[in-house]
């Protein structure tokens, strides 16, 4: 197992460590699949997906399931590095769909974990390898 997990809240410095993990000195957009915004191929194609709990609201808001994306992203990228934002350390959201994504991305973040040979979580730039 080559892929790599980096979990942590927003803001924390995930993506420069993922940058700093493949080896990219300078973000380069070719290389990086954004969750909010990057078509479903691009992550199968991408070095780094980054902020991976985008792309499951996306799924879930298209009535499509995170988990087939994930069993995609193992068989085609399986060497990619992933960072998802820790949505469940929060308030509990009133809205039943905000819900129903934080539950599924942290579900998400479970089956990565599970396949990938490191996981990092990210605390103020500071990165604490946890697998």
């Amino acid at each position: 197992m080559n892929m790599k997990l980096i979990i942590g809240g927003a803001w924390q410095g995930k993506l420069s460590y993922a940058l700093q993990l493949a080896n990219i000195e300078t973000y380069d957009k070719k290389q990086v699949a954004e969750g909010g915004s990057d078509s479903y191929p691009a992550a199968f194609e991408s070095r780094i997906i980054h902020n991976f709990h985008e792309y499951v609201k996306r799924l879930l808001r298209e009535e499509k399931n995170p988990e087939e994306f994930i069993r995609n992203i193992l068989e085609k990228n399986p060497e990619v590095i992933i960072t998802i934002n820790e949505l469940g350390c929060g308030i509990v959201p009133e809205d039943p769909f905000d819900r129903r994504w934080r539950e599924s991305a942290g579900r998400a973040a479970v089956e990565l974990a599970k396949h990938s040979g490191e996981v990092y979580r990210l605390v103020c730039g500071l990165p604490a390898r946890i697998k």
